[in-house]
């Protein structure tokens, strides 16, 4: 190498780090666009979405009560589930979809929040082709889904349970694939996408998808169990008035 090449090489270099700034995802090296570290602590950030989450529980449970007075526990329940879960999916997720191009370098703190729960999965920060195609169908299918499913409890309308049915298996399903090609990469190609710290696996990417696996599928038994009521119940009348 020349003396001359010297100057250009350091250019070079001095351009990547601008680009693609050294950042503590792993996999080592993986390349996060236009990375700038948060500027929010963790329990700030962990208190504004939980703190969220409680005010939309808490708002849904009063407006709820309000039009639908005789709603029971696992119906209440059900329908703050939704509310939450649609929130989540539109607002959270969708905003995950929009900006999946450069959202390492995003200090809203929605953003911070991606890059936070990118220690336990940092394919949200590398424009992974999977993750953006999971979050999509979730933000604009599955999101609006939620909200109309939680107005059906509310109005008990008989649509209920199919849509039910429907939005959870498409939550557990998407769920199942999300933990699927990431024990994949970890199994077959010795790829980690979660920094090895037991809080970011276990809490993050662990304990907080697991969620959308339990309540979904006890929503989808619950589903397949009062359809299959209603069926019986219908035959029982068809049989019922042929015999009269």
């Amino acid at each position: 190498m020349s003396t001359m090449d010297i100057p250009l090489d350091i250019a070079k270099n001095a351009s990547d780090l601008l680009t693609n700034p050294p950042q503590p995802y792993y996999p080592l090296g993986a390349t996060v666009p236009g990375y700038l570290a948060n500027v929010t602590s963790v329990p700030i950030l962990l208190s504004a979405f939980f703190g969220a989450c409680t005010v939309l529980f808490t708002a849904t449970h009063v407006v709820s009560k309000r039009y639908q007075p005789t709603l029971s526990n696992i119906e209440l329940l059900t329908v703050m589930w939704f509310v939450l879960s649609g929130a989540i999916h539109i607002f959270f997720e969708g905003y995950y979809v929009v900006n999946f191009l450069d959202i390492g370098a995003h200090q809203t703190y929605i953003g911070q929040m991606w890059k936070e729960y990118a220690f336990s999965d940092s394919r949200y920060l590398t424009q992974n082709a999977f993750v953006l195609c999971m979050e999509s169908i979730t933000a604009a299918a599955w999101g609006p889904g939620c909200l109309l499913v939680a107005a059906l409890v509310v109005l008990r309308h008989p649509m209920r349970f199919p849509l039910q049915l429907l939005v959870s298996m498409g939550q557990f399903y998407g769920d199942v694939l999300y933990y699927g090609t990431a024990a994949f990469e970890h199994i077959v190609n010795g790829i980690s996408y979660s920094r090895p710290e037991a809080f970011y696996f276990y809490f993050y990417f662990v304990f907080m998808n697991a969620i959308w696996i339990i309540i979904p599928g006890a929503l989808i038994y619950q589903s397949i169990m009062r359809s299959a009521d209603a069926v019986a119940l219908s035959q029982r009348l068809e049989s019922s008035k042929k015999s009269k």
